[in-house]
């Protein structure tokens, strides 16, 4: 139902509730007039009955008493008209006349209260209005005196008048006046309804334009054209949303499409107002979180604020974060709500087994029955989005849920992860050169070994997390036996070639765990972690052996071969410092060299001489 429509039936309502109202209160009044004047027209004549009784009475024709009731009823137009005597009227003169009895209950009330009594009977075709009044003794009063004549005291009752109206007529013209008034303002409703119509329409013509358009502008689109036939105020409103609108369109009816340069991808909206509020807020918040990791001081740092925003923005309750070596292809749990993950081992050794790292697109367990061949759970819902830092870097993270609609959100948070992502990229890249320039600065450029620097940076916190863990270390110290007549016999390239060939056997002689170090030109430090003596032995052995086995060609068919000393001290049995160990490792060298070189020499206490202690 159009606005004007239920206008129009409202003021309709409202007028007819009005007219009903009139006529029910005319109705009221006109009857109460009506018998009002019945009821006035039987006080006349009661009193005109009255005084002719009384005449009758004083003149002794109380024997033609009914004659003149009957004129009296008949000039008045009374239905019928009765009288009845009292008691002791009735005792004194007798029953009276057949007609003067009483007939009903009404004038025995009367006779006793001495109260009028007035009821008014109605059919359909009929209304009749009953009256009886009381006849009472008076003293004298215009030469008459009741008591001089009745035994009777002042103020009883002598007897009863009643009478009859036929007041249909009185009912007829009644409902002939509603008629009329009910057809006046029908007529009058419809004349209203008329203007109303016709002066309210253009108004709610622009009403309707108005709301039309609103509604567009809702959904984003401020072209609408506003256009009215009523001047004044109405007009200069309509010319001022036109201009408004038009402002509008120019600055804000294109920001979804601007918006979506920066955060693309989002899902179309009924409401684009309040999707570009949506993007503005998240743009806000990845502003916030990208200047919050810019001041991070490591790589490690800003992974730790993306597993906070899975938890804490998206409460993803479970997931796992990977970081994917892209030149080896090795895979590292960055961190994971569970004790283990959904993948097999070997994902963690080839990434290319995860589907969603080797098609660099998100893997979604409901799109297709097991979907990725590396998940081990088939019973467990998963959505893995890859995201690529670098050539070098590139991240995963898995979301599990059993829950199908947990799952859905997770879709739905897609975007906005990859956003987050985005925005932590150039971060997480900067913070990976760092760590690449440090390496660099932290290791030698013709070995790759660590150089002494990385030694001196680390020592403290390698001392830190070994006091912590209980960890032992087998400190060795190595130098190149005359090597300074290598550089001076052969020349620095073959003293280069001596250098790195040791410290390849160096490489591949030592775990993972453990260090090795270019500690100054033909000098190496080792560091094995937790090993026992023997295994320390072992490796010492193994090194000196697989280093005076290589030979290196000088030119003119000569072969070259070179031996090492090593010096051995123990971390914490020898020294309750790294450091002291590495300068007792050097005691144990210059022993093993001053003893005739090309030998592997443990610390002994009993190495210092007096006063070289520290």
């Amino acid at each position: 139902m159009t606005t004007k429509s239920r206008l129009l039936l409202i003021v309709t309502f409202m007028l007819l509730g009005l007219t009903a109202a009139t006529i029910v209160n005319i109705s009221l009044n006109f009857r109460e007039y009506s018998i009002n004047s019945a009821v006035e027209k039987s006080q006349m004549a009661a009193n005109i009955v009255k005084d002719g009784l009384t005449a009758h009475m004083v003149n002794g024709m109380m024997d033609k008493r009914q004659y003149f009731l009957d004129k009296i009823a008949t000039s008045n137009n009374i239905k019928s008209l009765w009288i009845a005597r009292g008691d002791k009227v009735i005792a004194q003169y007798g029953e009276g006349l057949y007609a003067e009895t009483i007939r009903d209950e009404i004038d025995k009330e009367v006779l006793k209260t001495g109260e009028s009594v007035q009821k008014i009977t109605e059919n359909a075709k009929s209304s009749t209005l009953r009256v009886t009044i009381p006849y009472k003794a008076s003293t004298p009063i215009d030469n008459t005196n009741c008591i001089s004549c009745h035994n009777v005291n002042r103020g009883d009752t002598l007897g009863i008048i009643s009478m009859e109206f036929d007041i249909s007529d009185m009912r007829s013209s009644g409902m002939m006046t509603i008629l009329k008034i009910l057809g006046i303002n029908l007529l009058f409703i419809i004349v209203v309804l008329i203007l109303i119509n016709y002066y309210v329409s253009p108004y709610l013509n622009l009403f309707s334009n108005l709301q039309s358009g609103i509604k567009k502008a809702y959904s984003g689109d401020f072209t609408h054209k506003f256009s009215t036939k009523v001047g004044g105020d109405a007009k200069n409103v309509v010319e001022q949303m036109n201009s408004l609108f038009h402002k509008m369109q120019e600055t804000f009816g294109d920001i979804k499409h601007n918006l979506a340069t920066f955060i693309p991808q989002r899902s179309a909206s009924s409401d684009p107002l309040h999707e570009a509020k949506t993007i503005i807020s998240e743009l806000s918040d990845i502003y916030k979180f990208k200047k919050t990791i810019e001041l991070d001081a490591s790589k490690d740092e800003v992974y730790t604020r993306i597993i906070d925003i899975l938890k804490l923005k998206y409460h993803v309750g479970h997931f796992a974060f990977y970081e994917v070596n892209n030149i080896t292809s090795e895979r590292k749990l960055i961190y994971s709500t569970e004790e283990s993950t959904i993948c097999f081992e070997k994902t963690n050794k080839n990434a290319m087994e995860c589907r969603a790292h080797r098609t660099n697109s998100v893997t979604i367990s409901t799109e297709f029955p097991n979907l990725c061949q590396a998940c081990i759970a088939l019973d467990i819902d998963y959505v893995c989005i890859p995201f690529n830092i670098n050539h070098d870097i590139s991240l995963t993270v898995s979301m599990t849920s059993e829950n199908k609609d947990e799952v859905e959100l997770m879709k739905k948070n897609i975007s906005s992860i990859r956003h987050y992502l985005e925005a932590a990229k150039p971060v997480i890249e900067s913070q990976i050169l760092m760590e690449k320039l440090k390496d660099t600065s932290l290791r030698d450029g013709m070995t790759g070994l660590y150089n002494r620097r990385f030694l001196e940076e680390m020592i403290d916190k390698i001392m830190s997390q070994a006091d912590r863990k209980k960890d032992t270390y087998s400190v060795m110290m190595l130098d190149v036996d005359f090597f300074k007549m290598v550089n001076d016999t052969y020349g620095h390239d073959i003293g280069d070639k001596v250098i790195v060939a040791l410290s390849k056997v160096l490489k591949d002689s030592i775990r993972e765990s453990d260090l090795a170090i270019r500690y100054g030109g033909e000098e190496f430090v080792l560091m094995l972690c937790n090993a026992t003596d023997e295994g320390a032995m072992a490796v010492a052995k193994k090194i000196h052996s697989a280093f005076g086995a290589l030979s290196f060609d000088v030119g003119n068919t000569e072969a070259l071969r070179k031996t090492i000393s090593i010096g051995i001290a123990k971390f914490p049995t020898d020294g309750d410092t790294i450091w002291k160990c590495i300068k007792y490792a050097d005691t144990a060298l210059y022993v093993a060299k001053d003893t005739g070189r090309n030998k592997i020499v443990e610390f002994k206490a009993d190495m210092f001489k007096t006063g070289d202690e520290f």
